[in-house]
């Protein structure tokens, strides 16, 4: 308990002090983000805010996690894709070659055992051995979870605080699945998350509304990286009906405004990889609420879908599939009202087809 302590309070302390000097560094090698017609911000603004959080993050585990396997290949794999998100945010990269690293970084975690083994049937409950398919599934999914951190990432504040809530939820199932259901190896994973949460703490007091530096891609894909190897790490060893929708509904919004980008560049015929101005966060804003409503706003759902995730554990199959269906029903209207498939909200409410 006492290096645990210890870890959070390293976590958000390096974060925290380590933000404004990775600031300057920032400005120094040129990472600024300037303003363009797909951009909300006005002035440059200095990235590469993710190193911080990477650097608190490692100190923390470094401090408070006993160092086995798949920590270890936790921690080179995120070394990997921040590295290729610093080199992304100081030259620029292809897309073509930043999903090449991303893929890399996500091989590193096989062979240290990070990989979806098995998934549980939710209808019966019964396990189903992945065998060779677990390799290509496991490459996929965090492949999917970094892009989908990488791609909210358009308002201060907004990936960082949307992946903070992600941690603590998956820190709170873990707990649940450990308390609850004597899942013992949970409790390296309900650690991980909450120093990751606490890293997130400290950056947010310099990246929320109007923030001073932005996460960056070697922040964002960090995020989404750690979010999505740690889920594979404890989610997905779960034997509970539900959890092969867990860290779905953990990891909602991400997902989910991803998946509705992908849509709504194949029916405009637009190329997979070329960004918009049509997220959900823009929607939000075309709606008319501020910066700060909009964030909150995701916050809240996100939120939402973290309760939902930690209330399914405890629920019946039948119940729990019942959840899901009033769950997916109300993101299909909404997601629908938005026009995240290809048509935008006025500010007084008007559709206007995209």
């Amino acid at each position: 308990m006492e290096k645990a302590l210890a870890g959070l309070v390293v976590a958000a302390g390096v974060s925290y002090l380590a933000t404004p000097w990775v600031r300057r560094v920032a400005f120094r090698l040129g990472a600024v983000d300037r303003p363009d017609a797909r951009k909300v911000h006005r002035e440059p603004m200095p990235r590469l805010g993710g190193v911080a959080v990477y650097a608190a993050f490692v100190a923390a585990v470094i401090v408070a996690v006993p160092k086995s396997l798949e920590v270890l290949g936790l921690l080179l794999g995120l070394t990997l894709v921040t590295l290729v998100g610093v080199a992304d945010d100081v030259r620029g990269l292809s897309p073509r070659l930043k999903l090449a690293g991303q893929v890399v970084s996500a091989l590193a975690l096989l062979p240290f055992g990070i990989e979806i083994y098995f998934v549980t049937n939710p209808l019966n409950g019964h396990l189903v051995d992945l065998g060779w398919l677990g390799l290509p599934l496991t490459v996929f999914w965090v492949v999917a979870v970094t892009n989908a951190v990488n791609l909210i990432d358009g308002l201060d504040g907004l990936a960082g605080g949307v992946s903070l809530i992600a941690a603590l939820t998956m820190a709170a199932v873990g707990f649940v699945q450990w308390k609850f259901f004597g899942a013992a190896d949970q409790q390296e994973v309900i650690l991980l998350a909450l120093l990751l949460a606490a890293a997130l703490l400290g950056f947010l007091r310099h990246n929320f509304h109007p923030a001073s530096i932005f996460l960056g891609d070697a922040g964002s894909m960090l995020l989404g990286y750690a979010l999505a190897a740690m889920a594979v790490m404890g989610l997905t060893k779960s034997v509970t009906a539900v959890a092969v929708v867990l860290p779905l509904l953990i990891l909602g919004i991400p997902l989910l405004d991803t998946f509705m980008a992908i849509l709504r560049r194949y029916f405009n015929r637009r190329p997979i990889f070329a960004p918009d101005k049509e997220h959900l966060h823009h929607q939000l804003l075309a709606l008319g609420l501020s910066h700060r409503q909009a964030v909150l706003t995701i916050y809240g759902v996100s939120a939402l879908l973290g309760f939902c995730a930690v209330f399914l554990v405890f629920l019946a199959v039948s119940h729990a599939l019942l959840l899901l269906a009033v769950l997916a029903a109300g993101i299909v209207s909404a997601a629908s009202r938005l026009g995240l498939v290809g048509r935008q909200v006025g500010r007084k409410g008007q559709v206007k087809e995209m």
